[in-house]
């Protein structure tokens, strides 16, 4: 989809599209202080109401801003020795991702997305149950911090694709980061200043694909608002919900998206 025919989508909206993805947007402050992998669920809706080209240029702004607020609330439980290690592939995956997006069309942006968020599920899911049959805690606690430094290349590589691609990176680094055994806190806390660089690193490569424009940039502003309540309503909720439940719901959002991607 060109240029012109993206403003004039945006510029279509019904009511109930824009409720769609002002609920979608809540989601997103929700995602980003309570359960990461919730996130997919916001970028399936961008990517319903709107062509997928231009979802992903309207969705990283609004992204930005959970971001934002994620790291004002968890800032202080960063692991960064995990976020030094992932960034050179993720800006690797990056390039990548733009490359990709110079050739893609929409269904191929959809069908790729999907297919790679039910294949990280798949793993992790897989690793988890391999880990209940395995050794004890501790040492299961140490294997898996070892397995994750040599995953790390190629967590990031696909990490920067997916994010670059469609705003799919929370999953990949989702299931890096609960497969390398981070409890909710650190959990949340590595991905707020992950995300916050990242996101902010990918705008102009947005700008210069013209997926960022004054029409998207307008549509963000008035979208944004809804970031707050959905980032407090998380915020309340996050201490509330146990470790093993906190899994289950982000795998299970994982899935749920990639899903609605691969089958749209």
């Amino acid at each position: 989809m060109d240029a012109s025919a993206a403003t004039s989508a945006l510029s279509a909206l019904t009511v109930w599209e824009f409720g769609a993805l002002a609920l979608a947007a809540g989601v997103v402050g929700f995602s980003k202080t309570a359960v990461s992998g919730a996130n997919t669920i916001s970028l399936a809706v961008f990517a319903a109401v709107l062509p997928a080209r231009a979802s992903t240029g309207v969705l990283l702004p609004i992204l930005i801003a959970g971001d934002v607020l994620a790291v004002l609330t968890y800032r202080r439980h960063a692991h960064w020795p995990t976020l030094w290690r992932l960034f050179p592939a993720v800006a690797a995956g990056v390039v990548l991702g733009t490359v990709f997006l110079m050739f893609a069309d929409d269904a191929m942006m959809r069908t790729s997305i999907g297919a790679i968020l039910l294949l990280m599920a798949a793993v992790t899911m897989w690793r988890r149950r391999s880990a209940a049959a395995g050794p004890p805690a501790d040492a299961e606690g140490a294997a898996a911090r070892a397995t994750a430094r040599v995953a790390a290349p190629s967590y990031g590589v696909l990490g920067g694709f997916t994010t670059m691609v469609a705003n799919a990176g929370g999953p990949v680094m989702s299931m890096y980061l609960l497969s390398a055994g981070f409890k909710k806190l650190s959990f949340l806390g590595t991905s707020a200043w992950f995300f916050l660089i990242v996101n902010t690193s990918k705008v102009p490569f947005s700008v210069g694909l013209g997926l960022i424009d004054g029409p998207s940039l307008l549509l963000d502003a008035t979208l944004v608002l809804f970031v707050i309540p959905g980032a407090l309503i998380g915020k309340a909720c996050v201490n509330r919900v146990n470790q093993r439940l906190f899994e289950q719901l982000v795998i299970g959002a994982t899935v749920l998206g990639g899903l609605q991607l691969l089958l749209r």
